[in-house]
């Protein structure tokens, strides 16, 4: 007898079992470098490793950044000189940060071709993989962060999380795309920033935070609003406006799901809410609580975006209709309403520690169960073939 399904209903189950993967990548670094890379590193990689493990590890080098530079550099003070007292990061952080975004794309680029050659490719893979992407968005920008720091040459912990949400729109936008289209464009501005970002850490390791201490001529912009500047172009023109254009193009063509208006937008409700929450929050807090807990307020947002994400995820790919309102986002708004109405002070900390813990295990034991139930239904192992 089959267990009962605490996450996934029968309808969901029955729409991943006709699920086919669609995608388009066009872009032509991923096409001219990356896969052609990938392609002779897989052949390296034994039979026997599952590539929901390589999926796992990739996504456990980002998160062992993000622990290193959390030590080492806790409020984004470590390479400014606006904050002399504090300690530097040793240089050899830099370059274990290169290895492991380097190893973490790398890993990620060849799951799927691991497991095509290994004839285990599943519906399972895939939610795993943009699964767990959904949940880097937060790691990649502010490991990066930590390079620049606050201060004269760097960029303010707000500014670093209008390009954290930033990034996240642009993730969710083209699952938003693939729930109307049908169609997976992966982004260009993927590949290019996990190179650009790779590369940034190699520089660093050879010269040290202290040589991004400088103005541009002529512009004088600092290396850092440069980095920030680049991020937002990569919004603005390589994501959003083709995001936009595909869509109005299955329209026009007849070729996606044919949503109407409200079904279209269905999906993006409840990360407007979510930023929107957190953004007013940042600017009414009564203690700054994003300058006073940048890190914090960092991870709470990318888990609750992941956890919002990964059910959209599930919503397109098993072509059933996307909630409107996640109910993780309600403890949330009762913390803002207070923040509102109430002068709380140093306990607004404690509200962000009290749901970054909920939303956390919520998150987790989510994506637990719902790898678990899948594997069920589908009789099959996660982490082994």
């Amino acid at each position: 007898m089959m267990p009962k399904q605490m996450y996934l209903s029968k309808g969901i189950l029955a729409g991943f079992d006709s699920y086919k993967y669609s995608a388009v990548d066009t872009s032509p670094i991923s096409k001219y470098l990356c896969h052609p890379f990938w392609n002779k590193v897989v052949t390296i990689v034994p039979l026997w490793i599952a590539p929901n493990l390589l999926t796992l590890t990739g996504f456990m080098m980002l998160i062992v950044n993000f622990v290193i530079m959390t030590y080492y550099d806790p409020h984004f003070t470590a390479a400014s000189h606006d904050y002399p007292n504090d300690p530097p990061i040793p240089n050899w952080v830099w370059l274990i940060g290169g290895i492991n975004n380097f190893l973490s794309h790398t890993l990620d680029g060849i799951d799927g071709k691991q497991a095509r050659r290994t004839k285990t490719s599943s519906p399972v893979g895939e939610l795993f993989d943009h699964g767990l992407d959904s949940w880097a968005t937060v790691f990649l920008p502010i490991s990066v962060f930590c390079i620049f720091g606050r201060g004269e040459h760097g960029v303010d912990v707000f500014r670093v999380y209008i390009i954290v949400v930033g990034i996240m729109v642009c993730f969710v936008c083209s699952h938003w795309e693939k729930y109307n289209t049908g169609v997976l464009f992966l982004p260009w501005g993927y590949d290019i920033g996990q190179i650009g970002m790779t590369i940034i850490y190699l520089i660093t390791f050879y010269g040290g935070h202290d040589m991004w201490k400088f103005r541009l001529p002529v512009l004088g912009w600092s290396p850092a609003e440069t980095f920030v500047i680049a991020v937002h172009f990569g919004f603005y023109i390589l994501t959003f406006p083709i995001t936009f254009y595909n869509i109005y193009r299955s329209y026009k063509n007849r070729t996606g799901k044919m949503h109407s208006f409200y079904e279209a937008m269905r999906p993006l409700v409840s990360t407007f809410i979510l930023f929107s929450l957190l953004i007013y929050w940042a600017c009414i807090s009564s203690c700054d609580i994003l300058e006073l807990q940048p890190r914090l307020y960092y991870w709470t947002t990318g888990t609750a975006f992941s956890h919002i994400a990964c059910h959209l995820i599930i919503a397109q790919m098993s072509n059933t209709r996307c909630e409107l309102i996640n109910p993780k986002i309600l403890p949330l708004l009762t913390i803002v309403l207070l923040v509102q109405f109430l002068n709380l002070g140093m306990t607004e900390v404690v509200l962000l520690w009290c749901y970054c813990i909920y939303i956390s295990l919520t998150h987790l034991m989510f994506g637990v169960g719902v790898v678990r139930e899948m594997c069920q239904h589908f009789k099959i192992n996660a982490f082994s073939i």
